[in-house]
């Protein structure tokens, strides 16, 4: 069995062995690789970043104790982490000498949570901060604004948030900093993302699954990663797991994930700093050399990449002991150790003296700045880690080429509207297809997908490029290689996460996913979406491209996964956001969907949900319709209703693919059964226009409310997601009391697709009866009708339960058998799809 490299430590002699506990050879270039002078000017560096991550948390006034500490220096509310600190800074001095040593282009990730007083410590001493935030100078004013800022009012947060250059990820929700870094090293050939996994973050789902992005990383075309497992031991109050594992039990459980895994432990400065040096040396060395490998003789198996664990005590180089109880080294020293340094005068003496063992006269000078010969050990222009191009949206890029999507489009024109069967998402994929061909030289485009991808109909991509994998491949595997660029593994986290990395380092892609398993990573849609709504108040942030999400597989035809997969919640969730990031598309045909995912993948600094079945449905605008249609957001589909020009009786309207087909029913059935009844229909694309202007850039005034739903008439809206979505959005809009929503009501289960809606009462027919008794002038004749229609219900539930499917006329459309779309870049005709819209 495979042994750890370690670093055994011998508290008597000032020197560092390295220690193979397997029969393998192992050795460390140097086990003392930093000079006398290196080590001490690193190691005053790290003090410095230590004090001022303190200072950040204790202080509002006399930043550099050039008088005594008093009570009123002292914030009111003490905020901040202070126990993970000292390793986060250990490790980003160490990676500046690496930087500096062979001019490697990196960024930094920050795993542990609220580490955010060590990382904006950092990119100040290196100058970033003060250039992008010239009234936070280095000197002592500038010092004092810095400390006063965090975690103050009108300041920072404590994480590592959107405000601190060179941040990708924000630490406030654990477990992505490992998914974020591939997905930043995907395509980024000559990019290294040292990422810290704290051990707390190590105990989270998303981080245990982002340990096998190793089979997806191809080290002859992407970046590499360098995990560093720091085990400090202690969460806010209880141990961690991997921080009470032994050795042997760490070393196993990521070496079983394909790395080499090195030790580096210890609590005396000098002996970690030149152990850690040279781990460090030995790791980069090993990287360069798989990626040599593989860019010279091809890549043929995963290879086993470093990763570090460090072990160095909680809150280390803090106070010892406090109030009796040890401090350093335990959970006590997580958060702020002395607590009461305001209402105990012993505190705040300690506090003092915990200041001043970092002696920051000998490191800032008179006017506050660093010392020269501190101040040297940063890297210089955009190889500092926090000015890194990577870190803030990427280098320049050609922006991504898109073929003309009108190319693609279903044709319906010999058969007309409603009568063409298609799965919306199939001429999807063959426009996808070739978003991959176009872009194959700047390799700036991927999809990730929890294996799903032909499951959702969107097969056509892998006819021009495979799935990745790196590791063994067999005959009987289909488009699998390890150059691939579609990205398929069985984690929602892993996708979005790494989608994210790619798109925060500038480069486009698709998340593809059922719609019930978005809900597994909503919360970093959440997260994601917060970051982009801050950045874009920073104007040195550069836009990012947008985070784009399909969701295919969807509630109302999930017809034999039944009720655990049927369930619109990311609508919901997407809606909480503000209308500054947040887009919601809901196209009824593979026109619309084809005009919409060419808007997304175009825009940038967004998160834009996209909800489209990939099951057959009928066709219902042709190209230039479709994309007049999304460009407005919503329209009135004239040719389905019959007003002329008078007021309607009744609005019809309508949001999703299965609403539409119910609604154009419905309307097509009235009109039979009530030839004098006037129905407008009104489809809806873009969710968010639903919106007041006032409360989203998308959203619509009063008059183009009323030229869509008029003044006063009854509006019946069936609607994919939740019902409360769309009172939710409309609310403030003048009198929408007459609002009347059907839609997921949570009824599911294994049954048939007109059942469904039977179920949560969003059938055609539903939809027929709640028109019938708001149309205040069709009320004489309306009962008996009504008594018809219950009557269609109850037949239709008990045809399906017999015959196990729907009735003829009101089953799910079938694939038409030759399907009309492109599948190439050759320019199709298109015609007008306006007419009578037959629908079964």
């Amino acid at each position: 069995m495979q042994q750890p490299h370690e670093y055994r430590f011998d508290p008597s002699v000032s020197s560092v062995v390295g220690v193979d506990t397997a029969t393998r050879p192992f050795s460390v270039p140097d086990a003392h690789p930093l000079t006398p002078d290196m080590l001490d000017r690193m190691h005053r560096y790290w003090q410095a970043s230590n004090y001022l991550t303190i200072g950040q948390i204790y202080l509002r006034e006399n930043p550099l104790l050039r008088e005594p500490l008093t009570v009123d220096h002292i914030k009111p509310r003490l905020l901040g982490h202070w126990g993970t600190s000292p390793g986060l800074n250990l490790i980003y001095v160490h990676a500046n000498r690496l930087i500096n040593e062979h001019d490697v282009n990196a960024v930094y990730l920050a795993g542990p949570g609220h580490g955010g007083p060590a990382l904006v410590a950092q990119t100040y001493l290196e100058g970033t901060y003060s250039e992008i935030y010239p009234d936070i100078d280095q000197s002592t004013d500038g010092m004092r604004r810095l400390f006063r800022q965090f975690s103050s009012p009108g300041g920072i947060p404590s994480h590592v948030s959107v405000t601190t250059p060179g941040s990708i990820h924000e630490g406030g929700e654990l477990g992505y900093v490992l998914t974020h870094a591939f997905g930043a090293a995907f395509d980024n050939p000559d990019l290294l993302v040292i990422a810290v996994v704290g051990d707390g973050e190590a105990e989270t789902g998303a981080l245990a699954a982002s340990w096998k992005s190793t089979s997806f990383l191809n080290p002859a075309r992407d970046g590499a990663v360098l995990p560093i497992l720091h085990l400090n031991g202690y969460k806010i109050g209880n141990p961690t797991v991997m921080g009470r594992s032994s050795n042997e039990d760490v070393r196993q459980t990521i070496e079983g994930q394909g790395y080499d895994v090195f030790f580096v432990e210890g609590d005396q400065p000098e002996i970690v700093h030149q152990a850690f040096a040279a781990t460090l040396d030995t790791c980069y060395a090993k990287i360069r050399a798989i990626q040599d490998d593989a860019r010279t003789n091809g890549v043929h198996d995963r290879p086993h990449w470093p990763a570090i664990v460090l072990r160095t005590p909680k809150g280390w180089t803090g106070p010892t002991v406090i109030d009796g109880l040890p401090a350093e080294g335990t959970f006590r020293s997580h958060q702020v150790p002395l607590s009461t340094v305001r209402e105990n005068p012993e505190h705040l003496e300690r506090l003092e003296t915990w200041l001043r063992t970092y002696n920051p006269d000998s490191l800032f000078d008179d006017q506050g700045r660093l010392n020269p010969e501190l101040a040297a050990l940063a890297p210089h222009g955009t190889r500092r880690m926090s000015a890194n191009p990577h870190a803030n949206g990427g280098p320049d890029r050609p922006d991504l080429k898109l073929p003309d999507f009108r190319h693609y489009g279903v044709d319906h024109s010999t058969s007309g509207s409603g009568s063409v069967s298609v799965g919306n998402t199939m001429p999807l994929g063959t426009w996808l297809r070739d978003v991959y061909a176009l872009n194959r030289t700047e390799a700036n485009f991927r999809l990730f997908s929890p294996d799903e991808l032909a499951s959702n109909r969107l097969g056509a991509v892998l006819d021009g490029e495979n799935r990745c994998f790196v590791g063994p491949i067999l005959d009987i595997d289909e488009s699998l290689a390890v150059d691939g660029r579609v990205m398929e593994v069985l984690s929602e986290h892993l996708c979005e996460g790494w989608l994210e990395g790619y798109n925060l380092t500038g480069r486009h892609g698709m998340y593809v996913t059922y719609e019930a398993f978005a809900m597994v990573s909503a919360s970093m849609t959440v997260q994601h979406a917060k970051w982009l709504q801050e950045s874009t108040r920073l104007a040195w942030r550069k836009p990012v491209p947008s985070l784009n999400i399909l969701l295919s597989s969807t509630c109302w035809r999930n017809d034999h996964n039944g009720f655990s997969h049927q369930g619109p919640g990311m609508i919901d969730v997407m809606l909480s956001k503000r209308g500054d990031v947040s887009r919601i598309y809901l196209p009824p045909d593979a026109n619309c969907l084809l005009s919409v995912a060419d808007h997304c993948l175009r825009s940038r600094n967004y998160v834009n949900l996209i909800v489209a079945d990939k099951q057959p449905h009928l066709q219902y605008l042709d190209m230039e319709a479709a994309a007049q249609h999304c460009a407005a957001g919503a329209s009135v589909w004239e040719w389905a209703g019959n007003e002329t020009d008078t007021t309607p009786d009744i609005v019809l309207a309508c949001a999703g693919d299965v609403p539409t087909l119910e609604t154009m029913a419905a309307a097509e059935w009235l009109q039979q059964r009530i030839p004098d009844l006037r129905l407008r229909v009104v489809n809806v694309v873009d969710l968010m226009v639903l919106f007041p202007r006032d409360q989203h850039p998308h959203g619509m005034d009063t008059a183009r409310f009323v030229e869509l739903f008029t003044a006063e008439q009854p509006v019946i809206f069936a609607f994919h997601g939740y019902q409360r979505a769309i009172h939710e959005i409309i609310h403030g809009h003048i009198n929408t009391g007459r609002f009347h929503v059907r839609g997921f009501s949570e009824q599911g289960t294994t049954t048939t697709p007109f059942n469904m809606v039977v179920l949560n009462e969003m059938s055609r027919y539903h939809l027929c009866i709640d028109a019938l008794r708001r149309c205040h002038r069709f009320l004489p004749e309306a009962t008996s009708i009504i008594q018809e229609l219950e009557t269609l219900i109850s037949e239709a539930t008990a045809y399906a339960y017999q015959h196990f499917e729907d009735p003829p006329g009101r089953a799910a459309p079938r694939p038409d058998p030759f399907p009309v779309f492109s599948t190439n870049l050759q320019p199709r005709r298109v015609l007008s799809s306006k007419g009578p819209a037959p629908v079964p």
